[in-house]
This record gives C-alpha cells, structure tokens and sequence, in this order.
C-alpha cells in the first residue's frame, strides 16, 4: 500500500522509526531527497569527528545495523523497496565517507560531494548491491559500499593535497 506525501509527514511525527528513517524529516524533500536527507549526516559528523576513532567506529557499527531495521521498516510501511524517502542509509554513508578525515568545513563539503557522487552514479560494486541485494541490507549496503568508496578518494585527497583541508 502506497500513501501520500501528506499521509508519510503524518506518520513520520507519530513514529520514531519513521522519523529516523526519513532522516528527521530531511527525505520528505519534493526534490532530491538523498541529497537533502543526507544534511543530517553533517551534524553527526562534528562530534563524531572529535572522539576517538574506535568510538566512532563502534557509534557507526550501530547506527549501520540498527540502519537495516530502521530502512526495513520502513519500507514495510511505505509498501515501496528503498523509497526515496528513507534516507537512514544516506546518513550512515556519510558517516562512512569522513570515517577517519580531520573535521574541517573543506573536509565536509568535499566529503559530502564524493558521497553523494558514487550514490548517484553507482558504479560497480554499489550497483551490484543496489540490484542484488534486498529488504533493509539492501538498502543499507549500497550507501555503505558508496560511503567507502568515498573515503578511500578523500583520504587519497586528504593525503596528496593537505592543505585542501585547512578551512
């Protein structure tokens, strides 16, 4: 059962697994709801990047698996495999991507660019997992794969080009 977009803002103010889902009502977004459901990552990004590595590691780790029952159910309501809407997976991809960059307003926008990027485009393996795999794995994995993939380019930019990342 499908429903409408005024019926989705209801649901997700009387649900908090919708509320997270839709990434606090970021996925509602008429247009682009991945890039606007993504934003939420960005606020979860400055602490997470002032604690230590396995603290962030550990806080991503859940937030990932609880991400496959939040997007699961998610689905399951919304009656549509990996509506546009949820957007969880965006924002743990994200986590991904900046895992282990120095916090920097260069390092975030960079990050945020490259993530949304691979999520978009998809290439081989994201595309595998985004046809391949189903239910809230599947939802999950192809922003994680992406969100790795991301993090891999922006260490190697973080690496060539440091001062790239001094504002």
């Amino acid at each position: 059962m499908c429903i409408s977009k005024l019926e989705e803002g209801r649901a997700l103010l009387r649900s908090p697994t919708r509320l997270l889902a839709f990434g606090f009502g970021t996925g509602l977004a008429p247009v682009a709801p991945g890039t606007f459901g993504t934003l939420p990552a960005l606020l979860f990004w400055i602490p997470l990047s002032q604690v230590h590595w396995s603290i962030y590691l550990a806080i991503l780790v859940v937030m990932a698996v609880a991400g496959i029952w939040i997007c699961q159910q998610a689905s399951d309501v919304m009656g549509v495999h990996d509506h546009g809407g949820i957007v969880w997976d965006e924002i743990v991809g994200y986590l991904v991507a900046v895992f282990l960059i120095p916090f920097s307003l260069t390092a975030m926008v960079i990050g945020f660019f490259l993530f949304r990027a691979f999520d978009i485009v998809k290439p081989w393996p994201i595309s595998w997992a985004d046809k391949k795999v189903s239910g809230g794995l599947g939802i999950m994995l192809d922003d994680i794969i992406a969100g790795a993939a991301s993090c891999i380019v922006l260490h190697m930019i973080h690496r060539f080009f440091p001062a790239a990342f001094a504002f």
